[in-house]
């Protein structure tokens, strides 16, 4: 370094003088690095926002395959036990509406001597806002017993949307829809 690329400070030391591109370069890395460290931040939080995302989508559709199966898989001999467990998996006025209707419904089933079994054959999350989600079914049923129509015993293709509520630990169906 040249004498001329010195300064001399107030105790008349000569010291490098930082030149207008070195500083220009120093900036010019500081914010890169401010900027990486930016765009990587961002992606962490989109990352565990996705990762939980999924978690409560799967969480859901998890629910809401076996409340379906709960609801659709149904035995003249075991009545009682069907009904308790739609009345445990549900919550608000479906299970309001479905206690309400409960008698008659195993009333039904014990005299006509019906048995159904159920099967999901796939679930897909529609919505979920908080502690609710809206879910989407599809699940095949068949009916079986000795007082089952022969066009009853054939499978039927279902396609229900099921509205989920998580109360503490629990989430359950607050709503069934079969389209």
């Amino acid at each position: 370094m040249s004498t001329a690329d010195q300064v001399p400070d107030a105790a008349g030391d000569r010291r490098p003088r930082t030149t207008s591109r070195q500083a220009i370069t120093i900036g010019a890395a500081a914010a890169l690095t401010a900027v990486v460290l930016a765009v990587t931040a961002a992606m962490i939080w989109q990352h565990s926002r996705s990762v939980r995302q999924d978690r409560l989508s799967a969480e859901f559709a998890a629910a809401a395959r076996q409340g379906v199966v709960n609801l659709m898989s149904i035995d003249y001999q075991t009545a009682q036990e069907t009904v308790q467990r739609v009345l445990d998996g549900s919550t608000g006025q479906f299970r309001e509406n479905f206690a309400g209707t409960a008698e008659d419904f195993v009333a039904a089933l014990q005299q006509e001597k019906v048995t159904t079994r159920a099967t999901v054959n796939d679930a897909a999350v529609e919505s979920i806002a908080g502690d609710s989600a809206v879910v989407l079914v599809s699940a095949t049923s068949l009916r079986e017993g000795p007082q089952a129509p022969q066009e009853q015993r054939q499978p039927r293709v279902w396609r229900v949307v099921v509205n989920l509520q998580r109360e503490g630990e629990a989430i359950k169906i607050s709503g069934v829809e079969f389209v």
